[in-house]
């Protein structure tokens, strides 16, 4: 019972405030577009400058959480691949919503409210790593005439090499700033979330069977991954904690990413089944969520 009455307390506020989005989206159809641009361009990367900066950054701490995330992202977009040819739909459709997840609007508030403000630099060292992948090859994928040096452009990807510097040099940042800097990025969590609910109303399902299917491979493919991460880290004798080892696993659990739905849209990848992959599997999230939580807590 303890256990259910935490798995609660710590979904709760997550589904609450994406309840809220689906309502008042449903409701008045808001235009979020300004909003979510200034959360990806400005809120997001104060958090993730705060979240690396605001520390010392320990390389033998973050480099492994680097190197699961870059394992599960890759594993989870050779999945993508193997499920495509088994649905019988371009990769180009099925992998980015297997390769890249939900980490940034349900990952790293699912960290924080799960294992505390001082989880959040790994949530976000996940995040990072699967968002600069996302920008890099997730749109190379959907149009080879991407240049690579483009995603030097994504405020997001600067924030978190600028957090970096600050963390590993050892400076500390004048404590208005800081606290300036946290303020804006304290936005950015409920604001993904609102977000999330509000695309998720709007979205619509024209193709059930495959938005099931990604549902329930996506994190499949995840958590075996993340099982398979954890025992070879142990066996090669240098296990993670059980905080860090929590994360992974709940990183591999997590649903597709919206975004997977915003760039099908604008590279006309099949936005309608994309659509559909995405808004399957976050409604597949009230149930694969708390399982999964249920899984890390008694870890």
């Amino acid at each position: 019972m303890e256990l259910a009455n935490r798995i609660v307390a710590i979904l709760f506020p997550l589904f609450a405030i994406v309840a809220l989005g689906i309502w008042v989206g449903a409701r008045q159809r808001p235009e979020m577009g300004v909003a979510n641009r200034l959360n990806m361009d400005v809120f997001v990367p104060a958090l993730v400058f705060h979240a690396l900066a605001s520390k010392p950054i320990v390389w033998s701490q973050f480099g492994p959480l680097a190197l699961a995330a870059l394992v599960l992202v890759i594993g989870s977009g050779a999945a993508g691949w193997l499920l495509a040819k088994a649905m019988r739909r371009p990769a180009q459709t099925v992998v980015p919503p297997m390769m890249f997840n939900n980490c940034g609007n349900l990952g790293i508030p699912l960290a924080l409210l799960a294992f505390g403000e001082s989880a959040v630099p790994a949530a976000v060292t996940l995040f990072l790593v699967s968002n600069l992948l996302h920008f890099s090859y997730g749109v190379w994928l959907l149009d080879h005439r991407f240049r690579w040096w483009q995603v030097w452009r994504v405020p997001v990807v600067l924030a978190s090499f600028a957090g970096v510097a600050v963390g590993m040099s050892g400076v500390t940042l004048w404590p208005p700033l800081q606290t300036a800097i946290e303020m804006v990025g304290q936005i950015a969590i409920p604001l993904m979330l609102f977000a999330l609910g509000v695309r998720l109303a709007t979205a619509q399902i024209t193709a059930f069977v495959d938005g099931l299917i990604v549902a329930i491979a996506r994190p499949l493919a995840g958590m075996a991954l993340a099982i398979g991460v954890l025992f070879a880290a142990n066996a090669l004798g240098h296990p993670f904690s059980p905080r860090d080892a929590a994360q992974i696993l709940l990183f591999g659990a997590l649903p597709p990413a919206v975004l997977n739905y915003l760039f099908a849209e604008r590279y006309r990848q099949e936005p309608e089944i994309v659509a559909s992959m995405v808004l399957v599997g976050n409604a597949a999230a009230l149930v694969v969520l708390p399982l999964a939580l249920a899984l890390v807590l008694s870890y």
